[in-house]
């Protein structure tokens, strides 16, 4: 029975979100693996960096796309608004938009990870599962946030520079 709840659950965020912005699509990613691994392995997917990375590299390029695809080759100019000398960090601004999500979700999930961890090494069995329930429930949470910066940030790029 979860088997063919979570082949639909996953049917549907790859195939049945994909006009969306990817809020979704990122959401469903993130959480379902997260959910999926935790409960075989007690491991998270996103308690590694690289995935991380990966995940909001894919966001990265998926904000250049939509910027390009709505704008086209004027999509550049907000590099130099309001000032030409601003160039550097209006493109600084681009590049740290993924990093700050690859770290605050490595960050929020490894804490929880290592939370759990000392909890299972110091007392019994017992006692670490509302705090494995509990890690569950923020790395939903953590999914969401990641989803929604990463939809606000694909939004903002299609957004024509004043």
């Amino acid at each position: 029975m979860f088997y063919q709840y979570s082949k639909g659950v996953i049917r549907y965020i790859w195939c049945g979100s994909r006009p969306t912005i990817g809020v979704f699509q990122v959401h469903g990613q993130v959480h379902i693996t997260s959910w999926v691994v935790i409960s075989i392995l007690l491991a998270a997917p996103t308690n590694d960096i690289n995935t991380t990375v990966a995940l909001a590299l894919l966001r990265l390029v998926a904000y250049f796309y939509e910027g390009l695809t709505k704008n086209g080759l004027g999509y550049f100019g907000k590099y130099i608004q309001p000032t030409p000398i601003l160039l550097p960090i209006n493109i600084l601004e681009d590049f740290t938009k993924p990093l700050s999500l690859s770290f605050r979700l490595f960050g929020n999930i490894l804490a929880d990870e290592l939370v759990v961890f000392v909890l299972v090494s110091l007392v019994p069995l017992a006692v670490p599962i509302p705090v494995m329930l509990l890690g569950l429930f923020t790395s939903g949470i953590q999914a969401l946030i990641f989803a929604t910066l990463a939809a606000a940030y694909i939004g903002e790029s299609m957004e024509g520079h004043h």
